[in-house]
């Protein structure tokens, strides 16, 4: 897949754009419930911390990852101004063990990273390795089922056609990523030991809108992100989506195992252990 560090300098300029803030938004609602105060919280391409910094306000103790030193730097600024604190490491997903050694946290997140690698199944594996045994995975991925929407609503009728028969694509930032189904995706969390817990769509009813286009003023932008958080959340819509968002645990059986060796008691259903 493409090197999103190519796209890195237009992806800076359009950080507080309509586009990035809906996503950043309706995830950070769909995370909020298996995100208590406490919990651990590892976030792999953290990027400029816009959840890390969210979810150390909410009282997470938060660890970034991402190979970006002009990211990180923005991360830390972010923190400071929030006045939290999120340890910020510098390293890829690959560099995971090395950098982690063999940490694991309540929650594990992986938002925007899954497009631009070759291997998803070994992404999510390495991912489902740093989840504590009664933890969450949270994992968002270019939807493969509505790829050719974003052309098709700005009439790109070619676009659009030929979105019908891949699974490869440009992003807004111009770099050559990957779509996938939510069905492949589950097969490959099934792999690693873990099944969905939920899913939702991400940004149904704006992904057509130019990428330079800036937050409205006013009730209109709470009420547009009250509506995609909705749809995101219901049938048909959040089939529509530009990304797909789902949160994962292990499989019961595999769970009680893993909490039988370690000695540990489970955690409430639906909050981090």
């Amino acid at each position: 897949m493409g090197d999103f560090g190519a796209g890195e300098r237009l992806w800076i300029e359009r950080v507080g754009n309509l586009r990035n803030v809906i996503r950043q938004e309706v995830i950070a609602r769909q995370l909020a419930p298996h995100a208590g105060p406490g919990a651990t919280v590892l976030d792999v391409g953290c990027g400029q911390g816009t959840q890390a910094v969210r979810l150390a306000a909410r009282g997470c103790q938060v660890t970034g990852l991402d190979p970006s030193a002009e990211l990180l730097d923005r991360a830390s600024a972010a923190a400071a101004a929030a006045g939290v604190e999120v340890e910020l490491l510098p390293g890829s997903l690959s560099q995971i063990n090395h950098v982690l050694v063999d940490r694991t946290f309540d929650l594990v997140c992986a938002h925007g990273l899954l497009m631009y690698l070759d291997d998803r199944a070994s992404a999510i594996d390495a991912l489902a390795t740093r989840v504590a045994p009664h933890g969450r995975l949270s994992i968002t991925f270019r939807n493969g089922h509505a790829l050719a929407m974003r052309p098709g609503l700005r009439r790109d009728w070619a676009g659009a056609l030929a979105s019908l028969e891949t699974d490869a694509y440009v992003n807004e930032i111009g770099v050559a990523a990957r779509a996938d189904r939510l069905e492949d995706v589950e097969v490959d969390l099934g792999a690693a030991g873990f099944e969905m817990i939920e899913w939702f769509g991400v940004r149904v009813f704006n992904d057509a809108v130019p990428g330079e286009m800036g937050v409205p003023a006013g009730d209109e932008i709470a009420l547009l992100l009250d509506a995609e958080d909705q749809a995101g959340r219901r049938d048909p819509y959040r089939w529509l989506g530009s990304q797909l968002h789902v949160i994962a645990g292990r499989h019961a059986a595999m769970s009680r195992r893993r909490s039988a060796s370690a000695g540990v008691e489970p955690a409430l259903p639906g909050r981090p252990g």
